[in-house]
């Protein structure tokens, strides 16, 4: 029985560790997976990047991709359904895109201590990064991290405010 296990562990350990080269275009540009159903989320080639360096499709304000803010509830780290597409479509295009990495930053409102906020931040930031890596995107690609509540959006004390500052951003290299 011993004769048999071992060489069958050793070929599916061999089996495991190999790996096939991912195809590429003509002009030597990234990988390109095509699946379908999502947000439509063009790959990016040459040409049109603003000043960051970043392809248009990011920064055009009519693309879902111009959007890189998800907002929470009061203590909470659940990706809320209103923000699922905003978060699949980046997903999309970072599997598309291989050579974009992706920081996700998890804030939060001035209530709590900081210690508190540092770790809710952070739970935030991995929600969206654990999303994102299950729909698609590479897990070198996405880093995150927490700023707690020292980056707020709107410096007010009120609900509306509070609100405003509990969130996952979305920042692609170039932007960080």
């Amino acid at each position: 029985m011993k004769q048999l296990v071992i060489p069958a562990a050793l070929a599916l350990l061999v089996a495991a560790c190999s790996s096939t080269p991912e195809s590429t275009d003509q002009a030597g540009g990234a990988p390109v997976e095509s699946r379908g159903g999502g947000p439509s989320v063009a790959t990016v080639t040459t040409g049109g990047v603003d000043g960051n360096r970043l392809p248009a499709v990011l920064t055009d304000p009519k693309s879902i991709l111009s959007k890189r803010s998800v907002y929470f509830d009061y203590d909470s780290y659940e990706v809320k359904a209103e923000y699922k597409d905003l978060v699949a479509a980046h997903a999309k295009f970072l599997s598309e895109n291989r050579q974009f990495k992706m920081l996700i930053q998890g804030n939060t409102d001035e209530r709590g201590s900081r210690e508190y906020n540092l770790a809710l931040g952070q739970k935030r930031a991995d929600a969206i990064r654990k999303m994102m890596a299950l729909l698609g995107a590479r897990e070198e690609q996405l880093e995150s991290v927490s700023l707690g509540e020292e980056k707020p959006k709107n410096e007010g004390h009120s609900d509306s405010a509070w609100a405003e500052n509990r969130r996952g951003d979305m920042l692609y290299n170039g932007e960080f």
